[in-house]
């Protein structure tokens, strides 16, 4: 029987601990790497960030924008780094952020949870402004084969509490909603919730919150630090994978390993 993502997910926290590290190559950090931003310079930064991550962390959350920019070329070295990071045992987030109705939605499930695929990840970041019943195909292809969906739920942009706080019928915020749906799949479907939100403002439940995997990005350079989080996610802190990106990524490729080393340690002291 296939292991559900959750599972998977909860297998690798055990042993390398919670901490995510974002593969996020802006042209400033490829500069101050001393690397050109083109298609080369993306592969040898996420390459570096996979080799000093592998020993330290369980994963690893690459964000597609910076690698599609580049076109074709980009994708071809996204697909060395992901294939990399797998292959050292990492799981892969692909931070794609999809979303649609019926064969494009799938094709996009197709594209980056199929196993085989050139884009093969572990998981995937999903919207569903277009219910979350329009991800139906993609977490079912996800569940057949151990992977997860994270759907985004609260995000730390301030000008997403326009949408995210709005009340469905029964009178929960969307955001409370997406997370709620998420904990039905059986452990396929995580949620994102950005590590600036207010819970409480959002309406999120933690301990609903806690029946799913959590990926929170905003630490570092978006304002949070590593050591809000207890306080910020209280009983579902367990099950969030914190996401830092530009906080270590700055470091760069001399001090990156520290870095990373840094902040694993101090997720590592967190309250359990």
């Amino acid at each position: 029987m296939t292991a559900s993502f959750a599972e998977r997910v909860a297998e690798v926290t055990a042993i390398r601990g919670p901490l995510c590290i974002g593969i996020d190559p802006h042209a400033s950090l490829l500069a101050a790497w001393g690397l050109p931003d083109d298609a080369a310079g993306l592969r040898e930064l996420g390459l570096r960030v996979v080799e000093a991550a592998a020993s330290r962390v369980g994963v690893v959350k690459p964000q597609i924008a910076f690698f599609e920019r580049h076109g074709s070329a980009g994708y071809s070295a996204l697909e060395e780094v992901i294939a990399a990071a797998r292959a050292a045992g990492l799981l892969v987030i692909a931070d794609v952020k999809r979303g649609d109705v019926g064969s494009t939605v799938d094709a996009y499930g197709e594209a980056w949870l199929t196993p085989g695929s050139p884009l093969e990840a572990d998981a995937m970041t999903a919207v569903a402004y277009q219910g979350f019943g329009s991800l139906d195909g993609v977490l079912a292809r996800a569940a057949a084969h151990g992977k997860g969906v994270f759907v985004l739920a609260a995000t730390s942009n301030p000008e997403s509490a326009e949408v995210q706080t709005l009340r469905v019928e029964g009178g929960a915020t969307i955001a409370q909603r997406m997370v709620e749906h998420a904990a039905g799949t059986a452990g396929t479907a995580g949620v994102v919730v950005g590590a600036t939100v207010d819970l409480d403002a959002a309406e999120i439940d933690r301990d609903v919150l806690a029946r799913v995997p959590v990926l929170a990005p905003g630490f570092g350079a978006q304002g949070a630090t590593l050591a809000d989080a207890p306080a910020r996610f209280g009983t579902a802190l367990g099950r969030v994978l914190p996401n830092v990106a530009r906080s270590v990524l700055g470091a760069g490729p001399e001090g990156i390993a520290d870095a990373i080393s840094a902040a694993a340690q101090e997720v590592a002291s967190w309250p359990r």
